[in-house]
């Protein structure tokens, strides 16, 4: 069985001018032609077509194509398995490309100013815009939250180290008070949850003590946020909880 090459550009999605082409320069001469002149195209010529589209897929010049296809002892298997081996690490790169534009949408969508190399760097493995529809939801009618958004706008990746370190720092500072058996409305721990509510001041919105005593609660009620401060020493969350009310009350 043999096909015309219209045929053949129908099933292979190629151009007629394409497949003269091939022929004109060796690259796929069709094994057969009518007395008239016209090609025809074996199975054979079809599986060496299907080659060529594969190569030309993963950038190969016809000129490379020809030399590859016409190697002693190259056969269907040596070829699928090296095209295999291309479109696999093809694969990996695109993986990589779409995995970097992603991070760039995201980085657009918070309005965070990195780079997506930037960006990973800083917030790792974490998703802020994972929680963004819940945070709006909730806070996003108020002042403070709008504020965020603008402050966090044109932050550098040095602010959002030096945030993440601050931030790092006085959570080591509350955990160590914890574990010294200091009294949460004692005057170290309330110190301690003032510098938690001036970090929050300097960096996203001005918190209020009324908020902070809100904060506080949303830590031992949410199980993210008390998961996160309880992975740290088990009972941080009530602990950070009691010293910002104790704080609040106090001043």
């Amino acid at each position: 069985m043999s096909f015309s090459v219209g045929q053949v550009s129908r099933l292979a999605g190629v151009t007629v001018r394409t497949l003269h082409h091939y022929d004109e320069i060796g690259l796929l001469n069709p094994s057969e032609r009518t007395r008239a002149g016209y090609r025809r195209y074996t199975d054979d010529d079809l599986l060496r077509l299907q080659q060529v589209l594969l190569y030309r897929e993963l950038g190969f010049p016809l000129e490379e194509i020809a030399v590859i296809l016409d190697e002693p002892h190259s056969d269907e298997l040596t070829h699928l398995r090296r095209q295999h081996e291309l479109l696999r690490i093809k694969s990996e790169r695109i993986r990589e490309m779409i995995a970097a534009v992603e991070r760039a949408m995201e980085a657009r969508a918070m309005n965070i100013r990195l780079t997506p190399e930037e960006r990973f760097e800083v917030f790792g493995d974490f998703r802020p815009e994972d929680h963004d529809a819940e945070v709006e939801r909730r806070w996003g009618d108020t002042g403070q939250y709008a504020e965020s958004r603008r402050r966090v706008a044109s932050y550098t990746k040095a602010d959002w180290l030096h945030l993440k370190a601050e931030a790092a720092t006085i959570t080591e500072d509350l955990a160590a008070a914890f574990k010294a058996g200091l009294p949460a409305d004692g005057q170290h721990a309330m110190d301690l949850a003032e510098r938690h509510r001036g970090h929050i001041s300097r960096w996203f919105y001005e918190c209020s003590y009324e908020i902070h005593q809100c904060l506080g609660e949303l830590y031992v009620t949410d199980p993210r946020f008390t998961a996160t401060f309880d992975a740290i020493v088990p009972g941080l969350a009530d602990y950070l909880r009691l010293a910002i009310h104790a704080n609040a009350v106090g001043r």
